[in-house]
């Protein structure tokens, strides 16, 4: 009786989500017809697609037509069958709709995600692996892109889809799914490559093993001493790995769908002359490191109900005791950092209708020295995101990180959408907390979204040049 309640638990959520989502897309295009922000963009384009316009394109875009592609590829189809013809086959309100489909699919791919990575107990977990799912379908940066036309959605989708497959080491497959993630926005090509650093984590965490059982140590790579003697294993163990053409070439054979993958994207960079496909005046990379500190406070705020507990803090200030030389040399380091290498956006400075724009005037632009007096938050806060994988091996932290680096550190613009693919694979692979917890990590995001849609359909302003309705949004 209990199995069949539990098979029963997944499909009413999805059932009840997209109802809720329905509804809320209904009133939120009812109030909103006409194209908002980067839609101005994406839905005209859409609609060249639509007809059969392949050849023009819209230098003001800046990503690849995945999501173009896709969105005429499922709604010209469906359309023809149930004979729908005329200018509403691509309304802005039908291309929108694809998001609510893909959010969806990204509430199936993530429950599919939390019982891979956390195969144990699934007799007392099912609830727990729903809710979630269902919370992080549900994340409010993300779950807000579902009701406009913007690639978040898609891109999220088919990244995740790709690294599943990767879990389940159909590399091919996740290749090609990665392929469709990097066709709606290019930055994809980072989680692409974080697929293949696990599978090479894999290899070095299986090599690491045999290596410590010939030493007759226990110590697992996620139990790797800090200390000199630590780290000079570490290095001398992979040093070793790496100098063996035998481990070089089971890495390639394991990886080399990814490589291919790699190879295709430096081929376009190359005729590209660079990654952004238009309007490269603003979208310029550069080594904005502090972008490090607010994503780790970013993943702080949102999983502070999994995350925070009493036992953590004490084990926070049982480490500033053990290594206090450390902490000041990274406190010193990251001060140099945020002095040196803090990068601000015209776009953060000059539009009001974006989040950012009020945490940068409220908080930062306070003070000259607010920057650096929330240095200490910023090395808790990284501090508590590593300290909730320390169940993750090391060389899946370290593969995880180098990506989180490069996905994150070349962004001039503060955007917190650029935040979602690294927050939901570090929230999938914490391990699953208690359900009041989970609770109110679900009702954390719960009240957001209601305060952020709320906020996007009443709270209108207009501008003293425009006379066109002005919305707040992520």
């Amino acid at each position: 009786m209990m199995e069949r309640f539990d098979g029963y638990i997944f499909p009413v959520v999805c059932s009840t989500n997209f109802l809720i989502s329905c509804l809320l897309f209904s009133k939120i295009t009812r109030e909103q017809r006409e194209s908002y922000m980067d839609e101005i963009f994406h839905v005209p384009q859409a609609q060249k697609y639509c007809d059969g316009k392949f050849t023009e394109w819209d230098p003001m875009i800046t990503t690849l037509p995945g999501l173009y592609l896709l969105s005429v590829g499922v709604i010209k189809p469906v359309m023809w069958l149930v004979g729908w013809t005329g200018s509403a086959v691509c309304s802005t309100a039908m291309l929108r709709f694809i998001n609510v489909l893909f959010n969806c699919g990204n509430l199936y791919i993530l429950y599919l995600l939390i019982c891979k990575i956390h195969p144990k107990d699934k007799s007392r977990a099912t609830g727990r692996r729903v809710l979630s799912a269902l919370t992080l379908s549900s994340f409010p940066v993300l779950y807000f892109f579902t009701f406009l036309y913007y690639t978040d959605a898609g891109s999220t989708f088919f990244t995740l889809f790709a690294y599943l497959m990767c879990l389940y080491r159909c590399h091919k497959a996740s290749a090609l799914l990665g392929i469709c993630a990097v066709l709606f926005r290019q930055t994809n090509i980072i989680w692409v490559a974080f697929c293949a650093g696990t599978v090479a984590a894999q290899k070095l965490d299986e090599a690491w093993r045999v290596d410590s059982s010939k030493k007759r140590d226990e110590k697992s790579p996620s139990q790797i001493s800090l200390r000199l003697s630590g780290v000079m294993r570490l290095a001398h163990f992979l040093l070793k790995y790496l100098t063996s053409p035998l481990n070089i070439k089971s890495v390639i054979l394991s990886t080399w769908p990814y490589g291919v993958v790699a190879l295709g994207f430096v081929v376009f960079v190359v005729l590209n002359n660079g990654i952004v496909v238009g309007d490269r005046t603003s979208h310029e990379a550069c080594l904005n490191v502090p972008q490090l500190f607010y994503f780790f406070s970013f993943t702080l705020i949102f999983s502070l109900p999994l995350s925070l507990s009493y036992n953590r803090l004490v084990r926070f200030v049982q480490s500033l005791r053990k290594h206090p030389f450390l902490f000041l040399l990274i406190t010193a380091l990251s001060l140099l950092l945020v002095w040196k290498f803090t990068f601000v956006h015209k776009y953060l400075l000059a539009d009001n209708r974006h989040f950012p724009f009020y945490v940068w005037k409220r908080i930062f632009q306070k003070h000259e020295l607010v920057r650096f007096v929330l240095v200490p938050a910023y090395l808790f806060a990284a501090w508590n995101f590593m300290d909730t994988l320390n169940s993750k091996s090391l060389f899946w932290i370290m593969a995880f990180c180098m990506c989180l680096v490069a996905a994150t550190v070349p962004q001039k613009l503060l955007e917190f959408r650029y935040f979602i693919l690294p927050y939901l694979l570090y929230r999938i692979h914490i391990p699953l907390s208690s359900l009041p917890r989970l609770l109110l990590e679900f009702a954390l995001c719960t009240v957001v979204n209601v305060a952020t849609i709320y906020i996007f359909i009443q709270k209108t302003f207009q501008w003293s040049d425009s006379t066109a309705v002005q919305r707040f949004m992520w």
